[in-house]
């Protein structure tokens, strides 16, 4: 029997979440075409005959321009030496920014062994890939190096046998027919923003914080209150749009995930509620759930 913890780490919006959905086989984590999607680390169990991978999908690593983005960053820094094994996930050439070359300096010093993902494969040419390889194995630093589509599911299970080689002997540390340790309530929080993301502009969305109010389970159906808090005003009309159409097509779109994940009928209520500069607020952030373990 074989178990261990992997960390899953990258620039924004480089396919960790994405990957992590399709080594489980179930959505978990949120997607989008936003960087900064993910905002707290997610754990996702991946658990077959006698081997339990738990996965910790990170925030995207970035400079931080507020206090939420140094939570972020540091939830990701510090997950480097606390795993059997590193999963680092690129899309691009070392040389093409500073965001790579931050990840990898930092790597540098890390033991941990780290398998280098290039992900996307399906939107690159042989010689694309190839350049990001060489880049890459020059370094040195990087056990294995393997080329994958998280979106397309392509040699994912290539990436998740060599993780097993890497894995030490031990104990399962989750029951075999969990997926994540997350509660529903952080799921179906994660779902709503992930719609916000969808449905709203570029920059917006890093605004909006979700909290559940109400959770209520009464075994056919699930009535669930939400607040979407957001940082200005005239970010409220924006949310909830001309007569609240943008607000009932988040309501609605979150929903169907929501039943979805449950797997039962689900009456959901969406408010919206300002409350300025809460991304650098430690009580506003704590309250959110985004603190350091």
């Amino acid at each position: 029997m074989k178990s261990g913890f992997i960390a899953i780490v990258g620039r924004p919006n480089v396919g960790k979440s994405t990957l992590l959905n399709a080594i489980l086989g179930e959505k978990i984590a949120i997607v989008s075409d936003k960087p900064q999607t993910t905002r707290n680390t997610i754990r996702g169990i991946y658990t077959k005959e006698d081997l339990q991978m738990v996965f910790l999908d990170t925030p995207g690593i970035h400079k931080p321009r507020n206090k939420l983005g140094n939570y972020m960053v540091n939830a990701a820094v510090n997950t480097f030496n606390d795993t059997e094994a590193i999963v680092y996930i690129v899309d691009d050439r070392l040389s093409k920014g500073p965001g790579d070359k931050y990840i990898v300096d930092i790597l540098k010093d890390v033991k941990t062994p780290k398998i280098l993902v290039i992900n996307k494969i399906d939107k690159m040419t042989p010689d694309e890939y190839k350049a990001i390889y060489d880049e890459y194995e020059e370094l040195g630093i990087f056990r294995e190096i393997i080329g994958i589509s998280a979106k397309e599911n392509h040699n994912v299970d290539t990436l998740v046998r060599t993780l097993e080689e890497l894995l030490p002997e031990g104990p399962f540390f989750f029951p075999e027919d969990m997926v994540t340790d997350h509660p529903e309530r952080f799921i179906v929080s994660e779902i709503i923003r992930e719609k916000m993301l969808m449905y709203l502009n570029d920059e917006l969305p890093h605004g909006v914080a979700v909290e559940i109010e109400r959770f209520e389970d009464e075994g056919t159906l699930v009535k669930i209150g939400a607040v979407i808090y957001c940082e200005k005003k005239s970010h409220k009309g924006m949310i909830i749009g001309k007569q609240g159409r943008k607000l009932k097509g988040i309501g609605k779109s979150a929903r169907q995930d929501i039943e979805a994940l449950l797997g039962v009928k689900v009456f959901l209520e969406l408010w919206v509620k300002v409350k300025e500069n809460w991304r650098d607020s430690d009580i506003m952030l704590s309250n959110f759930g985004y603190k350091d373990e």
